[in-house]
């Protein structure tokens, strides 16, 4: 039996904004406009934080996209 595999646009954020003025597509600032930002993740001050105030990692960024 094979099972298919969704297809997702999750994509991982950047911990901190590259501060460039054509924004990444990683970009944090653009994902939170944009909505896809993965729940639990907001932005201030062009840098990642989690909304519980706990630190921000790659392997739980990995997790939560």
């Amino acid at each position: 039996m094979c099972v298919a595999k969704k297809k997702t646009n999750a994509v991982q954020p950047k911990v901190k904004c590259c501060v460039s003025k054509s924004r990444c597509k990683r970009c944090p600032i653009r994902l939170l406009k944009e909505g896809n930002l993965p729940d639990g993740y907001t932005v201030k001050k062009r840098a990642l934080v989690r909304v519980d105030g706990k630190k921000v990692t790659k392997k739980q960024l990995q997790k939560a996209a």
